[in-house]
């Protein structure tokens, strides 16, 4: 391997054929060779192989993982311990591992024609040939999935609800614990469910509240009450567009010419709202919120955690969540044209930040105050640590990279895939230039130059620093 055979002469760089170094934010090594299209790298447990935009593997022994790309995202494999998943194109994917229980699943995916599960348990076992036949399970949002011609019948059941439908979504027939429902959409529909009890995680029992829903010509007459047997009963009356009304404990709202006039008064969260028409223009007062929006000249939103506002959108957007141990900012101009992200952690102190601006530069500052800046970045401002990107695309636009790491005093610089390259420590300082044609060490033992791989001088061992006179 190339970093074996670097490893043998001191870190040499004559870039952008070949150079071999150490990292500069963390521990570990790095030889890149070819350009861009090389690269090897080594820190801690993890390795690093890639040809971009070919395809790179990552491996973990202390996790057990590896991650393989193929012309990202065309092909991928990600494994973590037993547990592996291969996608083409999220379109043709195999997948397999062991679920809580130990028992060993394997899944095969051809979306959105052919589903399968095999497995140790044969309980779990499905087939599906979309639209024709099939059984899923835990796929889909639902425990379990049954469907025979669809959309002639399907059956669909999440926790204990079954619905089976019949020319979805015209005809379904609803049950489950307490829960009767049935509807001949758009023309007429109803469900009852009764108040019923379950016991929380600590042992409690808690109420789960029932309901009564009706619609006629959908939806157009809606007939809603909720939270029955709870402490907020809440009932919703619409004739839409013309009128909607709903009344709770809790909270109160009335639409006129739906959506051209709405007030609200939110007394659990202690605000009244005016929506002229929503949410084109919005208006709330009080201490749960506050809010003044005219869309799409300005808006400015503020809650107990949030803080929210544009101008002239999308020209301009803030937002701001805060919480007693965090605080994250995140400021854009034209979406992705420019953006600020910050997120700072009270109880450490420790503070994170990311600059983009589309497509030239980004730049990274981690907790530990490392940072990185490159040029240029056309996916990595849309895509933000995407790990694959960084992988497989960032190494052939990386013009300029420059890194520091506060903690060790360490610094580097790169130019086109090396062909210029300096580092920095606090007791030495290196330059490669010119494919290695030209190069300069300082450090305790004193200056060495090299041009044209041939040493020129060599200054004697100082006692003390090294100058920082060049």
């Amino acid at each position: 391997m190339l970093a074996a055979l670097a490893s043998a002469k001191a870190e040499p760089v004559a870039g952008p054929l070949f150079a071999h170094y150490r990292l500069t934010l963390e521990p570990g090594e790095r030889t890149e060779a070819l350009g861009p299209f090389w690269v090897e790298q080594r820190r801690e447990s993890e390795q690093l192989i890639a040809v971009p935009p070919l395809f790179s593997l990552t491996t973990d022994a202390a996790t057990e993982s590896r991650e393989f790309d193929f012309l990202y995202p065309l092909l991928t494999l990600d494994r973590y311990g037993s547990e592996y998943r291969w996608q083409l194109l999220q379109l043709l994917s195999w997948s397999g591992g062991r679920d809580q229980d130990g028992d060993r699943r394997r899944r095969f995916t051809l979306f959105p024609l052919y589903f399968q599960q095999r497995g140790d348990d044969p309980a779990d076992h499905y087939t599906a040939l979309f639209p024709f036949y099939g059984t899923l399970r835990g796929r889909l949002l639902r425990d379990e999935i049954h469907f025979v011609l669809f959309p002639l019948y399907s059956r669909t059941r999440k926790k204990d609800v079954v619905t089976e439908n019949y020319l979805y979504p015209v005809v379904h027939v609803r049950r489950g614990e307490g829960l009767r429902g049935w509807q001949l959409w758009p023309l007429a529909g109803r469900e009852h469910k009764e108040v019923t009890w379950t016991t929380n995680g600590f042992g409690e029992v808690e109420v789960v509240g029932g309901h009564d829903k009706a619609f006629v010509l959908w939806p157009v007459f809606l007939d809603q009450t909720t939270g029955l047997g709870t402490t907020n009963v809440a009932r919703l009356r619409a004739v839409l567009p013309l009128y909607s009304s709903l009344r709770s404990t809790n909270r109160d709202s009335t639409t006129v010419l739906w959506p051209l006039l709405t007030w609200t008064e939110d007394r659990e969260r202690g605000y009244r709202e005016w929506d002229a028409p929503w949410p084109l223009i919005v208006f709330a007062r009080g201490a749960g919120k506050t809010t003044s929006r005219v869309w799409p000249f300005f808006s400015h939103a503020e809650s107990t955690n949030l803080v929210s506002e544009f101008y002239f959108w999308p020209l301009y957007k803030y937002n701001r969540f805060q919480t007693p141990a965090m605080q994250r900012e995140r400021t854009r101009w034209l979406f992705f044209l420019y953006s600020e992200l910050a997120e700072v952690n009270w109880e450490t102190g420790a503070r994170r930040e990311r600059r983009d601006l589309w497509p030239l530069w980004t730049w990274r500052r981690d907790f530990n105050g490392n940072t990185r800046l490159q040029l240029l970045a056309p996916l990595e401002p849309v895509l933000p640590n995407n790990k694959s990107i960084e992988r497989n695309w960032s190494p052939l636009w990386a013009l300029w990279r420059a890194e520091t790491n506060p903690r060790t005093g360490a610094s580097s610089r790169s130019l086109l895939w090396n062909f210029y390259r300096s580092e920095r420590t606090p007791d030495s300082r290196k330059c490669s230039l010119l494919f290695g044609l030209f190069q300069y060490h300082s450090d305790a033992q004193g200056r060495r130059v090299r041009l044209f791989y041939v040493p020129l001088s060599r200054a004697p061992k100082h006692s003390g620093h090294v100058s920082e006179h060049r």
